[in-house]
């Protein structure tokens, strides 16, 4: 039997992702194919919400290599997401014009909620769901989505403009370890920036924390690679993981002591992480202080599972 192909391609802050999927029966998918590249899409200009050149152009130049991917699979849907990056700079008419002129792409920019509500499908599709009341979180280049839910509901979600490569534009240079005064200072903007999310926590009593793609696939490469205890091993793939707390603070503590070159050196860590990760692990600690004694649970499915779920089912979750 024959079944047709999606293909997602995720415009993010910092990657761009492109996955290719056969739809199967009963809301199953394959995998056909999977990339991600660290575009970089906000540096040098999202603190000022401009587009620079030399990021357009490594982004135009990404997506005519996934052009030429896509030429060669028969797909039946594309859907094409512009996230925190091209929402909020003032140019991205023109990155979404050349976009559309030279590879007949229609860019869907999405609001916040909308990313969060495609993020929590994913995570909902990976199993990851199971059990107690969660928050989840995607911590993205421009962005940062927070659910309130279960499987069967959100009961609360929003989005903060306080990604990854804004952070760093404001408290830190990633060739340096951070300083801890720099850590207190973090600390105390996301204290006040976070105040939306401390009071939903109160409210809704969430148990656990599930993290979705990007930070927390590394934080599941570089568990794996801790218990390898430097055996020759695979990057794996993976649906879910469990973190227990005290092996994910052993690793963050590991990783806010280290400059960038001690940071690529540590077991997992791969160099298109090796920046953002410093920030996006003040950013969980400062969620653990909300939560405590949370487990962790990582998932690889995100936006672009999202996506895929909505293609099977095309009743929105509100």
């Amino acid at each position: 039997m024959s079944f047709s192909k999606a293909a997602i391609i995720d415009l993010g802050t910092n990657t761009f992702h492109l996955l290719i999927v056969e739809l199967l029966e009963q809301q199953h998918f394959r995998t056909v194919y999977k990339e991600k590249i660290p575009v970089k899409l906000g540096e040098g200009g999202i603190s000022k919400n401009i587009l620079s050149e030399a990021a357009m152009k490594r982004g135009l130049h990404t997506l005519q290599h996934f052009a030429q991917l896509l030429a060669a699979e028969e797909v039946t849907h594309l859907q094409v997401f512009g996230t925190s990056a091209l929402r909020n700079a003032r140019n991205s008419g023109d990155f979404l014009l050349q976009v559309r002129q030279r590879f007949g792409f229609d860019i869907q920019i999405i609001d916040g909620d909308t990313e969060a509500l495609l993020i929590y499908e994913g995570i909902r599709l990976s199993g990851a769901l199971k059990g107690e009341r969660a928050l989840m979180m995607d911590i993205g280049g421009g962005s940062v989505e927070f659910i309130i839910g279960s499987e069967e509901r959100v009961d609360w979600k929003q989005s903060f403009e306080i990604g990854g490569q804004r952070l760093m534009d404001r408290f830190h240079q990633p060739e340096a370890r951070l300083l801890p005064s720099e850590q207190q200072d973090l600390h105390c903007y996301l204290q006040e920036a976070l105040l939306p999310l401390a009071e939903a926590i109160q409210h809704y009593q969430p148990k656990r924390l599930v993290g979705a793609s990007g930070t927390f696939d590394t934080l599941h490469d570089m568990d794996r690679a801790a218990a390898a205890k430097g055996q020759p091993h695979k990057r794996e793939k993976y649906l879910t993981h469990a973190l227990p707390l005290e092996r994910y603070q052993k690793m963050a503590k590991k990783i806010l002591e280290s400059d960038r070159e001690a940071r690529l050196q540590l077991p997992g860590m791969i160099p298109m992480r090796a920046d953002m990760i410093v920030v996006a692990i003040c950013l969980i600690d400062h969620i653990l202080t909300l939560l405590p004694e949370a487990p962790i649970t990582c998932t690889s499915y995100a936006l672009k599972e999202g996506a895929v779920a909505r293609i099977f089912n095309s009743t929105l979750i509100s």
